[in-house]
């Protein structure tokens, strides 16, 4: 491979995929030099019409780009953090975790209404049981009357459902709809305190090949530059935590691991939040039945990790502590 030759990132088609591709392609060529193309790749989860709970959720959206991967089809793929598996294949590494986007989740609804103004009765799409758990129990705690409504479909799809008054209106990832440029569309932010994100939403994991050759040593060494320390700690910690519940990416788990001085200026939408001296990080994990009915949440405070080894086990303990509050039978088929 001459110097100059293009860096091949592996990417999924659909709209969103490749707005962030492009977008980790901007920084790996500033960071390299070098040209990088994008390789577009078909997975399973994006040609299978079925709902995510019922294919399993767990990799349907990752393990054609890693096959790629390890067929040198393409040099390294950009995945959405939160399809990962929790197991990490031995030939393939996580070389980056960048700074991660607005983790929450947003209502987009008619008439630009606010969540807690929905009308009684009013049909809520998201394809996620974490999601319905807790706008369920959120409802039922607020004397609110909602019936959630299972779907599927990129971010067009879904919206449409509210543009067709099929919906009332559907819950998205805020990072999405700000990488594809249309966080202008969001009627209603919902707080973390209402609805606790996917262990590592928000965020992207930039893979690739363990050095084997000089060529994958000297990539992993340049995509290190793109990663972000507190970014991984947290990811690291509410993964952890999915991982110790032994449930896959479509369980109705919640995780988010934060720094609590730079958490509300965060929320507010101020990117500079970060003059404090942080020392503590704050893990909340949640774990509920799709109606919402029953719910095991709980935090935990510990010093920043430092250390893989110490983000993991900060995940661990949580877990435990939820599973002994009956968390592991709500969870439905657990994954193996």
């Amino acid at each position: 491979m001459s110097e100059q030759s293009p860096l091949r990132l592996g990417t999924r088609r659909s709209k969103l995929a490749m707005a962030q591709s492009g977008q980790v392609a901007d920084a790996v060529r500033r960071v390299t030099g070098r040209p990088v193309e994008l390789v577009e790749i078909t997975t399973y989860g994006d040609t299978s019409r079925e709902h995510l709970a019922q294919i399993g959720g767990t990799g349907v959206f990752v393990t054609a780009l890693r096959d790629a991967l390890l067929r040198g089809e393409v040099d390294f793929a950009v995945h959405s953090l939160k399809d990962l598996p929790t197991a990490q294949p031995e030939e393939l590494v996580l070389a980056a975790v960048p700074v991660r986007e607005d983790p929450r989740d947003v209502i987009v609804a008619r008439d630009a209404l606010k969540f807690t103004d929905l009308p009684s009765g009013a049909r809520v799409g998201t394809g996620s049981p974490r999601r319905m758990a807790q706008l369920n129990a959120y409802a039922r705690g607020h004397g609110l009357d909602i019936e959630t409504v299972p779907i599927r479909g990129n971010i067009d799809t879904r919206v449409g459902y509210v543009r067709s008054g099929e919906l009332d209106a559907v819950v998205l990832a805020a990072a999405g709809l700000n990488r594809i440029g249309r966080i202008d569309e969001v009627t209603d932010f919902l707080s973390v305190d209402t609805v606790l994100p996917a262990p590592g939403q928000g965020a992207l994991a930039i893979e690739c090949r363990v050095g084997n050759t000089a060529q994958d040593a000297a990539l992993i060494a340049a995509l290190a530059e793109l990663d972000d320390p507190f970014t991984r700690a947290a990811v690291t910690a509410e993964r952890s935590l999915l991982a110790a519940l032994e449930a896959g990416c479509s369980a109705p788990v919640g995780a988010l691991a934060d720094l609590p001085p730079l958490s509300a200026p965060l929320e507010r939408g101020d990117p500079h939040a970060d003059g404090h001296v942080v020392k503590e990080m704050r893990l909340r994990g949640v774990v509920g039945t799709p109606d919402g009915r029953t719910l095991v949440q709980l935090s935990t405070t510990g010093p920043v990790p430092e250390t893989h080894d110490q983000a993991m086990a900060l995940g661990r303990e949580l877990a435990a502590e939820m599973l002994t509050k009956g968390a592991a039978g709500l969870m439905g088929e657990r994954a193996h």
